[in-house]
């Protein structure tokens, strides 16, 4: 299991609390400094079975000055949205959680960390 973490944020910390108090065995990645490459942002997507755009911390200042809330939302605007995640690592919301069954899940809650810990078999 590995989560993309940003040490700053709340809900992260939180994840990683009831991760270690759970025993599990897992990889940090503070993704703001190793920032996923634009293949790793689809793969999650397609492993969390959602879109790019949500995904995407709309309120974030890089949001507002890339003019996200105008972007498209279809499949021909998918590419635009992973390039301004692979390109704007802030935009992206965490903490997300990959378990070795091939799913993902956002762990804002921890009722999500929980369904990631079930799934790790």
């Amino acid at each position: 299991m590995e989560i993309w973490i940003n040490p700053a944020c709340s809900k992260c910390r939180s994840a990683l609390s009831l991760l270690d108090a759970e025993g599990a065995d897992y990889t940090v990645r503070r993704y703001l400094e190793d920032v996923p490459t634009e293949d790793e942002i689809r793969d999650v997507l397609d492993r969390l079975g959602l879109e790019s755009w949500d995904i995407t911390r709309t309120q974030e200042a890089d949001a507002g000055e890339l003019g996200l809330k105008d972007w498209p939302r279809d499949a021909d605007a998918r590419d635009r949205w992973v390039t301004a995640l692979a390109g704007h690592p802030r935009l992206i919301q965490r903490p997300i959680i990959t378990a070795r069954d091939g799913t993902a899940v956002v762990g804002r809650s921890e009722e999500a960390v929980r369904d990631a810990l079930t799934r790790e078999g």
